[in-house]
This record gives C-alpha cells, sequence and structure tokens, in this order.
C-alpha cells in the first residue's frame, strides 16, 4: 500500500496502519466474526461453548437462537418481536438481507406443515448422485462380494484421487448431519 499523494515527504518513510481489515486477506473471515461475535453478545447473546457459530439469548420468557455459516444466519425463536428486533439490530450493524422463511440451509430442506416442521437431505443425496453420475442408477441390496478380502497391494491406484476424496468427504457429511 502506498501512502496517498501529499503525504509522503523527502527523507520520510511512512507506514500506514490499517484501522480495519481489508476484505481478501486471510484474516478477514476471522475478523468478520469477531466483529458479528462482539455485536451479538452486546445484544445480550451467549456464544455456545460445543459451536461457536450458535448464539442464544432467553429474556423473560423469550428465547431467541442465532446460527451463523460464514455468510449464512439462521434466527429462530418463541417470540417473532424479539426475532424482528433481531433483525434490525443486524440490519443496522451489518446491512442483511432476510430471505424469509428458512427452505433450505447447509444441505438440509426445511417443510412446514401444520404438524410441525419436517427436515429431510433429500435434495443433497440427489445432488451427491447426480455428481457422480450415479443419478439412474439402480438400487442393489449389497454393492460389492461381501466375501471379498482387500489388500493394500491389490488393483492400480486411482488416476485422480480428489474425485473419490470428494464423494467420501460429501457422504461423511450426509451421514452425519
Amino acid at each position: 500500500m502506498l501512502p496517498p499523494p501529499g503525504l509522503r515527504r523527502q527523507g520520510e518513510h511512512l507506514v500506514c496502519r490499517l484501522h480495519k481489515s481489508l476484505y481478501g486477506l486471510k484474516q478477514a473471515s476471522r475478523n468478520w466474526f469477531a466483529k458479528f461475535t462482539n455485536a451479538l453478545q452486546d445484544a445480550g447473546f451467549v456464544q455456545s461453548l460445543a459451536d461457536y457459530s450458535l448464539f442464544t439469548r432467553y429474556h423473560d420468557n423469550s428465547f431467541t437462537i442465532i446460527l451463523i455459516y460464514v455468510d449464512d444466519i439462521v434466527i429462530t425463536g418463541n417470540d417473532p418481536k424479539a426475532i424482528q428486533s433481531l433483525k434490525d439490530f443486524l440490519h443496522a450493524r451489518f446491512r442483511i438481507k432476510d430471505l424469509g422463511n428458512l427452505k433450505y440451509f447447509l444441505g438440509i430442506e426445511v417443510a412446514r406443515s401444520k404438524k410441525g416442521i419436517f427436515i429431510s437431505q433429500r435434495k443433497y443425496a440427489l445432488d451427491i448422485l447426480d455428481d457422480v453420475g450415479l443419478l439412474g442408477a439402480r438400487p442393489y441390496s449389497f454393492p460389492m462380494e461381501q466375501t471379498l478380502r482387500l489388500n493394500p497391494t491389490d488393483g492400480k491406484p486411482l488416476q485422480d484421487p480428489t474425485r473419490y476424496r470428494r464423494l467420501v468427504g460429501l457422504l461423511i457429511y450426509l451421514t452425519v448431519t
């Protein structure tokens, strides 16, 4: 970064100090999350020790929960006025955009009915099958020989293991969530 024109004097070597992080720097997301956390804590929220992206606030009979993942935020609770107040607070501090009722978050579909809230990962599972080209495949009771013994020296190594690793990662996420 260069000092603005007119700031440099002959013989002086000035250094510009940034007062806040710039978008695109490695620490920008960490600084943004720290600023977001401080704002929520100032508003009376408590950060979960089990999941640092989960914040809760109890006030009288009101209970509000906020969950953040990168730039997606889910807000829920039992008091619509408290939720609207939180949205207004966040919009004033961070210019957020309200996308309405939750429909899809991190691979999980959310559907509401009179009977309750239903969650599903059907779309995520179909996306995985489509990604690996097995969307039209027929189900099979057991996909490999049951008595097969695998050894590290059997077969040829994969030409590109990244596709296999990606599939394993997607399947692990699917089973964990």
